[in-house]
């Protein structure tokens, strides 16, 4: 039999492959992470025995003592307290409530200001009422800034000291204790607050009462100048106001 080439289908098989000569494609594959270094980082706020309850105390007692601590300031303090009223706002002119009064201070300095703004609006009250109207003590119709010296008026001022005794023993104990603070009343005092409220005037909104608070002390303090006003005209004068 005739030899039969085997070239001819190789070939054409060659060629019906276009690509198997081809570079074959680059496959990129992960290789494996190189192994991490076993790396302790220093701490450097740790101390060579290791941390304890008492060197963690004292790193706290240090970093609490590092901090700055507020500064009061008087001045802004008695500012944001009810009273002050355009168009003066807040008036000290003598500077009673300066930048280096402490709080408790403060606070007594009020409270010294309500009692006289409210002693002041009674006295303003009855001061010219019982020159004209006293049907309890007959006073021989005397001036009232001498009436207290008539007779009649002797067994009265024994009643009103009590009353006034019984006030300011409740009050001694708004004020901080004696051996570490002289003249400063508790920083959880509300001045003026006696707890007596019988006709439920206190409003509950703190911005009601805050205003109710400015209204009591500009009725007070003008008071307080009217009784004087009225004392220094019956002194001047000798006689009745009316």
């Amino acid at each position: 039999f005739p030899q039969r080439s085997t070239t001819q289908p190789m070939l054409s098989f060659v060629s019906s492959t276009s690509n198997a000569f081809a570079a074959p494609a680059r496959v990129i594959r992960p290789t494996a992470a190189p192994a991490a270094a076993s790396i302790r980082l220093a701490n450097e706020m740790e101390p060579e025995e290791g941390w304890n309850v008492d060197n963690l105390t004292d790193m706290m007692d240090t970093a609490s003592n590092s901090v700055a601590p507020t500064t009061f300031n008087g001045a802004t303090f008695a500012a944001a307290l009810p009273g002050a009223t355009a168009p003066l706002g807040y008036f000290d002119p003598l500077n009673f409530c300066s930048a280096e009064r402490d709080e408790e201070t403060i606070r007594f300095l009020r409270e010294v200001e309500i009692k006289h703004a409210r002693v002041a609006m009674l006295a303003a009250l009855g001061f010219p009422v019982a020159e004209q109207f006293h049907p309890l003590f007959a006073s021989d119709d005397a001036p009232s800034y001498v009436a207290f010296q008539q007779t009649p008026l002797q067994t009265f001022w024994p009643v009103v000291v009590g009353v006034i005794a019984v006030a300011e023993v409740f009050s001694v104990f708004t004020f901080e204790n004696p051996g570490t603070k002289l003249w400063g009343i508790r920083k959880d005092h509300v001045p003026g607050d006696l707890g007596f409220d019988p006709l439920g005037l206190k409003p509950s909104n703190a911005a009601a009462l805050a205003e109710m608070q400015t209204k009591e002390l500009n009725n007070g303090r003008l008071a307080m100048i009217a009784i004087a006003g009225m004392v220094g005209q019956e002194l001047a004068t000798g006689s009745k106001l009316f």
